[in-house]
Formats: structure tokens, sequence, C-alpha cells
């Protein structure tokens, strides 16, 4: 299934009933009062978080959902009834804002969240509620509120402990098939994956994790270059990144070009996400030529950890999920 990552789409609340003009009709009481029933209330439109739902996908077939009206009073007192109420289910990490002013309405983060989009219109009061000591026979009852109508723009931030980026064709896929649940397709792309990938890494000790393979960035990419900003909202929920390297294409003149790139990119976007804890992976360690590229980058890496792996092989990736879960394991949450 494709990754659906925004939609819009129109929600409107039901409309409130309206009231009723009615007089009692008895025997042997020939002016009966007033007895006209008030409306029904119109129903809610109401989002709802659930874990059978991964994806914003189905908003691509429907993109209007409306809440049923309330139904108007009748006579003999009688309230018409309440609208039903549209529920909506979306997958945790989503966020509802107004599509044309941007503000957020609700940013989902927990499963079995809701929220009242849209509330219903209120219910028409029916003609006995206006009967007064001057006017006895009213002959006038309050139509219902109208609802809502708003066009509602939603955005899927994947929910990962551990992000992994890099530059296309860095091994990414590779990487969270191996250590993962996940199974992506593989392939040597020439530009980049389209869809994250989400996976649960299992280390045997301590609690799992999620891992998110983050879809390669490039150059440009906090402007939007390649769909860098759809990339890299991604990211934000993270708590921590996997910066992998292809050390088989690391330039020896100018090790640290590609790792600098990236992270200039992630700083361009957001100084917070800039500070986010990094574990640096060279991958691709079973090609000859990453072993002398790989030393060459720990040189000019100087102080920063550098882990060498081989996401083919499977060598070095036992080591990196333990480094892993001990980073989860002593970095708060956010």
């Amino acid at each position: 299934m494709k990754f659906i990552d925004e939609a819009i789409i129109t929600v409107q609340s039901g409309d409130g009933g309206a009231g009723c003009v009615s007089f009692r009709r008895e025997k042997f009481i020939p002016r009966g009062g007033p007895d006209g029933g008030d409306g029904g209330k119109g129903g809610d439109v109401i989002f709802k978080t659930t874990s059978r739902k991964r994806t914003l996908y189905d908003f691509r077939f429907q993109k209007h959902f409306k809440a049923k009206n309330g139904k108007n009073g009748q006579g003999s007192s009688r309230t018409g009834g309440n609208g039903s109420e549209l529920i909506i289910e979306v997958p945790a990490g989503t966020v509802i804002s107004q599509s044309e002013t941007g503000e957020i309405l609700k940013d989902f983060v927990e499963t079995d969240d809701t929220f009242i989009v849209a509330a219903g219109g209120r219910g028409g009061q029916g003609n006995q509620r206006f009967k007064t000591s001057t006017n006895r026979a009213p002959k006038f009852a309050q139509p219902g509120e109208p609802g809502q109508t708003l066009k509602l723009k939603l955005e899927l931030k994947l929910l990962a402990d551990v992000g992994i980026i890099g530059f296309p064709n860095a091994g990414k896929s590779t990487l969270i098939s191996v250590i993962s649940s996940a199974r992506p397709k593989i392939d040597n792309y020439p530009f980049t994956t389209l869809s994250p990938n989400l996976g649960v890494v299992n280390t045997g000790w301590g609690e799992p994790f999620a891992v998110a393979d983050i879809p390669g960035l490039i150059e440009g990419a906090h402007q939007g270059a390649g769909l860098g900003i759809r990339f890299l909202r991604h990211i934000e929920r993270t708590r921590i990144l996997i910066h992998l390297v292809d050390a088989a294409a690391i330039d020896v003149n100018d090790p640290m070009k590609a790792y600098r790139a990236i992270n200039r990119e992630i700083g361009l976007y957001s100084r917070e996400l800039s500070k986010r804890p990094q574990v640096v992976v060279l991958n691709k360690l079973d090609l000859p030529e990453a072993q002398t590229a790989a030393e060459a980058f720990k040189a000019a890496a100087g102080d920063i950890d550098v882990l060498l792996i081989s996401a083919v092989t499977g060598k070095g990736t036992r080591a990196l999920k333990s480094r892993l879960a001990e980073i989860l394991n002593r970095s708060p949450e956010e």
C-alpha cells in the first residue's frame, strides 16, 4: 500500500432540527395550548485515533464527510431525535489544521484519543417554549442552527523512536529490513524511495522500539527539493537519529562532505531537530573500496563516535541495536 502522509478534506456537522408549531387538539378542550416540541441537535464530527489505521490512504477516495441532521420537533411536546455523530478514524501522529489559515486544531499522539472538530447545530425551540401571559398561543418556533463546515488539512507524522536518515542509496531500506520487522521493497533506485517504512526492533532485552526509514534527503530538502519538507516532517517525532553514510561513496579528499550536507539540511529546517542525538553509521563495509574510505572518515570525524556495519551481511548490526537501546533507555521521551 502506498504511504499517504497528507490530505485535504471537508467536514460538515449536522444541522439542528426545527422546533415545531403545534397546539393541543383534544376533545372537550377547544383551545388547547401550544405543545410544539424542540428540534434535535445535529450530529458532531469527531476524529478518533486508532491502531487500525497507519496511513491517510483512504482519504484519497473520500474527501467529504457529513454528520446527520437533527430531527424536527413534533406535536404533543415530542423532541426531535439528535443527529448521529460522525466518527472519522485516523492514525496516531495525525495533525489536523485549518486548510486555509494553517491553524493547528489538534495534534494526535496517543491511540484512542478523540476530538470534536465540528459541533452539530443546536435544535430550535418549539412554540410551547414561547408561551407567555400575554401570548398564550404563539404561532412561531425557532429553526435549527446550521452545522459547521470546515476545510481541513490532515498531515501524518510518523511516530518512531529512531529515524534513519542519509542520502539516497545509503542502504536505509536494507538496514531497516535487517534490524526490524519492516519488509520494504529494496532496489538501487536512481533517486529515492518515496514511502517511509516503519518497523519494530526487538533486541532481546528491554522494551522493543520503533524505527523509521526516512526517504533519502537531497541538498535543498529544507526548501522542499525532492519532497524534502514532507520527508523532514517525519523525523520531527523521533527521539534519536541513525545518520547512515554510504562508505563506498565517500570522497577520501573530503570524507565528511555527505555527512555535513545532511546535517546542514536538518539544521536549516529545524534548529531543535539538529540537536537530536545521532548515531553515525558507515554502511557497505562488505565492499573493498569502503575500507579505506571508512578510515578516512573516522580520522576526519575526530571525537564523533562512528559505527561500521554491512547491512547486507549483517556485520555490526547487533552492536548498532545495542547502542540504540542504550541511548533510548537513558534519553527521556518527548
